[in-house]
């Protein structure tokens, strides 16, 4: 990881998620006292969502990250109503979240042409204001990209996200035998033969103590936040970061990657999850498979394995636990199949409310045009 700057970028590689920019609205036109003219208002500066626009090239193109509105013009005999300054739009990625300097969150983009207001122009000068143009908002914002996905990956370093990106999608994220081989997030993309195309992101690994922000920490945990789904990745025989940190198996590590979720934030766990138990290549695979899925089946019966404040307050029911070896490929279609299915089952309850929703606006506009009083006139006798 390479800082380059205290307050304005966090870079990881070539990847840049935060921001820090100064903005200011335009300053009021001036008032024409002699006729109760009044300036024109100072431009506003905007932030909407682009699809093509990336954090990084959005740091190289805008180096000095200065943002000012226009002045509005001055009244005149010829104008007595100023015109307003022009505005500014800062084009931002998808998937932004834009707070205040203190973390307040003044708006957020999900879409493409989400816009949101950050410094508001000055008023210009009239009779209220002795015609004195007010000045434009000042403030420093920040631009917090979060990843938007259908599936993030969940997993402890090495647990072989990489590879199962690398398997699945056109993705080609750093793969190794050691662990953080992944220090940026990774997008890619699921094609199906009809071309149907799912989005996933390969998040660097957790460690315990990731809630506290240890190792990648926070600054990963949060990506999760904008996945749809949860893809947890885990290694059939265990994992072990180091000599000096605990042995888990795998049911240990689907319990605390779970409580790492939970302790950054309760609503993580809600999403739907899948299962990949990966490596099914390696020796005695089939016997440790065979162990998880029972104590999957009973986790309270096994919670004793772990420390008492490592053991999740709610276990995921996972829609689908699939064992695959990336690196042979085996279960990988199935995977894909199971992926498809769970996501496809969301984008069917979505509609489903979308549609019960205008439905029910549909009949309070009836109901509400079935109440208006019908004007007439009465025939006299």
């Amino acid at each position: 990881m390479v800082q380059l700057s205290r307050i304005c970028c966090r870079k990881y590689g070539n990847f840049v998620d935060n921001l820090r920019l100064y903005v200011r609205g335009g300053s009021g036109g001036m008032g024409l006292p002699r006729v109760g003219g009044e300036g024109g208002r100072g431009g506003d500066v905007w932030v909407a969502a682009k699809k093509s626009e990336t954090m990084k090239r959005f740091h190289d193109r805008h180096p000095q990250k200065r943002f000012v509105a226009g002045v509005g013009d001055n009244s005149s005999i010829r104008a007595i109503k100023g015109q307003k300054g022009k505005d500014v739009l800062i084009h931002a990625p998808v998937g932004i979240t834009v707070t205040s300097d203190d973390g307040k969150v003044i708006g957020e983009l999900n879409a493409e042409g989400d816009q949101v207001l950050v410094a508001r122009g000055g008023k210009g000068g009239g009779f209220h204001t002795a015609f004195q143009p007010r000045k434009g908002q000042v403030r420093q914002i920040r631009l917090d990209l979060k990843l938007i996905a259908d599936l993030g990956l969940v997993g402890f370093p090495n647990a072989g996200k990489s590879s199962l990106l690398t398997a699945l999608s056109h993705a080609t994220p750093q793969i190794g035998s050691y662990a953080f081989t992944t220090l940026r997030p990774e997008i890619g993309k699921l094609m199906y033969d009809d071309y149907k195309q799912i989005s996933m992101a390969d998040l660097p690994g957790l460690i315990e103590g990731a809630h506290l922000n240890k190792g990648m920490g926070h600054k990963f945990l949060k990506h999760v936040e904008r996945t749809r789904q949860l893809l947890f990745v885990v290694d059939v025989c265990g994992f072990q970061l180091a000599s000096k940190t605990s042995y888990r198996s795998a049911f240990e590590t689907v319990q605390l990657l779970t409580k790492e979720l939970e302790l950054y934030k309760k609503e993580l766990v809600s999403k739907p999850a899948l299962l990949v138990v990966n490596k099914m290549d390696l020796p005695d695979a089939e016997h440790n498979l065979a162990e998880l899925q029972e104590q999957l089946q009973n986790p309270d019966e096994f919670s004793h394995l772990l420390p008492e404040d490592m053991i999740p307050e709610n276990n995921i029911i996972f829609r689908h636990v699939v064992p695959v070896s990336a690196s042979t490929g085996f279960g990988i279609d199935h995977l894909k199949t199971c992926i498809r299915e769970s996501v496809e089952e969301d984008e069917a309850v979505a509609t489903e409310v979308i549609h019960q929703e205008r439905l029910q606006a549909l009949k309070e506009t009836v109901k509400a045009a079935s109440a208006r009083p019908s004007w007439g006139y009465k025939a006299s006798a």
